[in-house]
């Protein structure tokens, strides 16, 4: 993408972050949100990205005074995850800040949600899941999450037709990196390093589809090119089905520090994704799941890191 006028937000986050920057190289870039975190704004600015202050928890008739409305790209990204049982709430600030944005954008050539694949009726641990599958939006680990994606979700479908706005809904998978906080492996990494158990099925193990940020920002721009006023739906992950505790051992490998693996009735569930669709708009990923989180150790825990370890 070249010359365009991109509106992004969550981008203090460890996706959508990356992707604004890697945008602003050729393109006029512009995030929301409250740059909260010391120092996070002026990160932005220093990649000639304009910030303009929004709070998706307060959408009222003023939320867009100001903004432009000539954006050509949209990437919504910021989410109101919610404590875990005020579903109300978590319904409210998704679908309306969702749905103000759309509305302040309708011209835009391309609008892409992110979501996720945690709104998917829990199957076999090693079931691959596709677009076409059932949902629920049940997760133990975080219940008001999935439920705010599924009620955005409805209301990005409906406005994407009734502006006749082309739309792409990807639902995520795990994406990591060397930004942020580094994703769902580091965090287990960090568990690792202080001693603390970490929770895995009673039999077998969750499976997921790795999407390291270098893959992700490059499918960006094909995602967008992807979008339809029916809004298209695919699963955003990676080529590669990934064990979780599988990952974590190669942590362990790369490393050298053991982790205590303990069965539990309640873990973080994680969904691999059938890849075939999101393969056939975007090509193939470049980065494997093992050299992405050796990149991702390297950077962000380099003291950590055995060079011996291939």
């Amino acid at each position: 993408m070249q010359g365009k006028k991109v509106l992004i937000t969550g981008a203090t986050g460890l996706v959508a972050g990356p992707v604004a920057k890697a945008l602003a190289e050729h393109n006029e870039v512009w995030c929301l949100g409250r740059f909260s975190a010391p120092g996070s704004e002026a990160a932005l600015r220093d990649h000639g990205i304009t910030t303009f202050q929004w709070d998706l928890d307060n959408q009222g008739p003023t939320a867009y005074a100001g903004l432009p409305d000539d954006f050509t790209h949209v990437f919504h990204s910021a989410v109101r995850r919610g404590d875990g049982t005020d579903f109300t709430e978590s319904i409210a600030a998704n679908t309306t800040a969702t749905g103000r944005l759309m509305a302040h954008c309708r011209t835009a050539e391309a609008f892409l949600f992110v979501s996720t694949g945690a709104l998917y009726k829990r199957q076999t641990l090693d079931h691959r899941y596709r677009e076409t599958d059932p949902i629920d939006g049940v997760a133990d680990w975080l219940p008001t999450y999935p439920v705010g994606k599924i009620a955005a979700e409805g209301a990005v479908r409906a406005l994407a037709s009734v502006l006749e706005l082309p739309t792409v809904i990807a639902r995520l998978n795990i994406a990591y990196g060397p930004s942020g906080y580094g994703g769902v492996p580091m965090l287990y990494l960090k568990r690792m390093l202080a001693g603390e158990p970490i929770p895995v099925p009673l039999e077998g193990q969750n499976w997921c589809s790795l999407l390291y940020i270098d893959d992700l920002i490059a499918q960006v721009p094909k995602l967008f090119a992807a979008a339809s006023t029916s809004a298209t739906l695919v699963n955003w992950g990676g080529d590669e089905s990934v064990g979780i505790t599988d990952c974590v051992r190669y942590l362990e490998e790369l490393t050298g520090v053991q982790a205590e693996l303990v069965p539990s009735e309640i873990t973080r569930e994680t969904y691999q994704f059938d890849p075939a669709l999101r393969h056939s708009l975007t090509g193939p990923c470049a980065v494997t799941w093992r050299e992405g989180i050796r990149r991702t150790v390297a950077e962000l825990f380099p003291e950590q890191l055995r060079e011996s370890v291939s």
